[in-house]
């Protein structure tokens, strides 16, 4: 039974609406803001994706926008408490490669401002990875 509650309490979770994500992520403990707003960003990357695939190409640049954001409140929450940053990381390395295959189909005049989605992506993961690997982290070795 306890199982069974488990499971469907895991799944209500997993079907929050990028609107109700965003309330919990205003409310959020700083140490569990980069999970929800990696979830948030993976669900903007969706809808970009299919605004682009529908030809509504404003409404996607504005969703592109929304995952930048989203993820670079992540990096910032996660540096603040040094919890999560491999797992920012590695999500801003997986939607960067997305959008980059995005890009790809796009017409020439709409694939700027996902390229500078692209480059503020690897700027997130620049900054993660150098707080993973830096000498203070280690205790100065």
């Amino acid at each position: 039974m306890f199982f069974m509650l488990a499971v469907a309490g895991a799944n209500c979770a997993a079907d929050e609406t990028t609107a109700q994500l965003k309330a919990r992520v205003e409310k959020a403990r700083p140490e569990d803001r980069p999970e929800l707003c990696i979830r948030i960003a993976q669900q903007e990357l969706h809808v970009a994706d299919n605004l682009y695939v529908e030809g509504h190409v404003d409404e996607a640049r504005a969703a592109v926008n929304e995952i930048v954001a989203y993820f670079e409140e992540a990096r910032d929450a996660a540096v603040q408490t040094k919890t999560h940053l491999k797992n920012v990381e590695i999500a801003a390395r997986k939607v960067s490669v997305k959008l980059s295959d995005i890009k790809r189909t796009l017409a020439f005049d709409d694939q700027a401002p996902v390229e500078q989605a692209v480059r503020r992506l690897e700027d997130v993961r620049t900054v993660l990875l150098k707080e993973m690997f830096s000498d203070k982290r280690k205790g100065g070795r």
